[in-house]
């Protein structure tokens, strides 16, 4: 029985501090060991300040995981040994004494599979190690501490994923979730990573210094099989950690695993108690932003195919532009064309402009094909439909226009459309020519129409 469970670790990343200290939380692009003061260093006679819009967003990430947030959490040492970590020891969260992370016993559902979550936690990032080729072969590893500090949500799920393409699947609805939230920006570089944890019938194997999903999916995948090789021949899978070498997509022994007791986690005095209470928490919630799938719930009460909602659902940047154009006579064309016209050169057209493109194809005054174009210009000048139009042609053409294009592209492609006489697929070929010459004005179907009756 193959079981896998997940460790999260989300960057609060748009923050303008780290967790507890003033240190730019976005570190990236700088100079190595330059975001750095004495209290993420650690350095003697320091003490930590919680950063308190690190905790509300913790708040929010858990309640919409459907976690329980308790009315206190506390934070505690984890102490280890390792060159990222300047103090030895990591500021944290569990549950010693009862509930006192951000959040714990959650569960969302993904495909049809309740992922149960068993909790959220706030904690700092260590730093960042850099290896001089592969991490069991190096003779040369750098630190850099710039990221040491910076504001962690750990997520640990239950192991009810029972493959990678369902690991895969929440991950994906996961950064959806940080996104809308505002979190975090799940594209930015090490802002989150997911490390796996993997039983196949032996012991559970951590798989860890993977650096995106798609690498975890396979790496998820090469473990299954390498489990399930080795009971196959009666060899035991014994517990322990193993890294992802990307470059030989296998996973390589590390060390083993540890248990609770070898980090002698303990209270962190530094740090008191912190009270959050039901008016907070109530308070938090109330602002957050609609979920993911209340939005897909929604989306689909419009009339909304499935498919559509799911895509639209899951983009804030499209959820914001079909929310801003629908006017609900428009709904089906709009949201068609928000799933599947508005991305690359045609993302930056405004909700105006995009309600009144979509009203235009309705109405049967342009073609899709003519929008597509009229939203690519709308985005790169800002104009409305009209003025485009004002400058060039977007109306649909008339049957006698169509059957004079047509008769054209038949003059100048002989060859394909005799191929079209003894092959109907190949007629194919002629209606792009012809969609191609009259700069996408043309109904498609009334050009096929009209190539069947100029081939005869």
């Amino acid at each position: 029985m193959i079981r896998i469970g997940l460790e999260i670790h989300c960057q609060l990343a748009l923050l303008e501090s780290k967790l507890f200290c003033p240190c730019r939380a976005d570190y990236r692009g700088m100079a190595p060991n330059t975001n750095v003061c004495p209290v993420c260093l650690g350095l003697p006679g320091t003490l930590p300040r919680p950063n308190a819009g690190a905790v509300r967003k913790a708040v929010e990430l858990a309640s919409a995981l459907g976690c329980t947030v308790p009315p206190r959490i506390a934070f505690f040492r984890k102490n280890y040994f390792y060159p990222d970590l300047p103090k030895n020891y990591q500021i944290t969260q569990m549950d010693a004494y009862g509930p006192t992370s951000v959040g714990s016993g959650g569960s969302v559902s993904v495909g049809g599979l309740e992922v149960g979550i068993r909790r959220v936690q706030l904690e700092e990032d260590p730093g960042r190690l850099v290896y001089e080729g592969a991490s069991e072969r190096t003779a040369m590893t750098l630190a850099d501490y710039n990221r040491a500090g910076t504001a962690l949500v750990e997520i640990v799920t239950e192991p009810d994923f029972d493959g990678p393409a369902r690991v895969r699947a929440f991950l994906g609805m996961l950064s959806a979730m940080l996104e809308n939230l505002g979190v975090s920006r799940p594209g930015m570089e090490g802002a989150v990573r997911a490390d796996g944890n993997v039983s196949a019938g032996g012991g559970r194997v951590e798989i860890k210094n993977v650096s995106s999903f798609h690498d975890l999916e396979k790496a998820l995948g090469y473990e299954i099989t390498r489990q399930q090789s080795l009971a196959s021949r009666g060899i035991g899978v014994p517990s322990e950690t193993r890294h992802w070498d990307e470059r030989r997509r296998i996973t390589v022994p590390s060390r083993s695993k540890e248990k609770d007791a070898d980090y002698r986690y303990f209270l962190e005095g530094d740090i008191p108690w912190i009270d959050l209470g039901e008016r907070l928490v109530g308070d938090i919630r109330g602002a957050m932003p609609e979920g993911v799938a209340e939005r897909r719930a929604r989306y689909i009460g419009y009339g909304m195919p499935a498919q559509v909602a799911d895509v639209i659902s899951a983009d804030p940047r499209r959820s914001r532009l079909f929310d801003g154009a629908r006017d609900g006579r428009i709904d089906v064309e709009l949201a068609n064309m928000v799933a599947t016209d508005v991305s690359g050169p045609r993302a930056g057209v405004s909700a105006g402009n995009l309600a009144q493109i979509a009203g235009a194809v309705c109405e049967g005054r342009i073609t899709r094909a003519a929008a597509k174009a009229a939203l690519q210009e709308s985005a790169a000048t800002g104009d409305s439909l009209d003025g485009i139009m004002a400058r060039r042609r977007l109306d649909g053409m008339s049957p006698a226009e169509i059957d004079e294009a047509v008769r054209e592209a038949v003059a100048a492609e002989p060859g394909a459309a005799e191929q079209a006489r003894s092959s109907p697929k190949a007629v194919n070929y002629l209606v792009g020519r012809v969609m191609r010459g009259c700069g996408g004005r043309a109904d498609p179907a009334a050009v096929h129409e009209a190539l069947r009756r100029a081939l005869g």
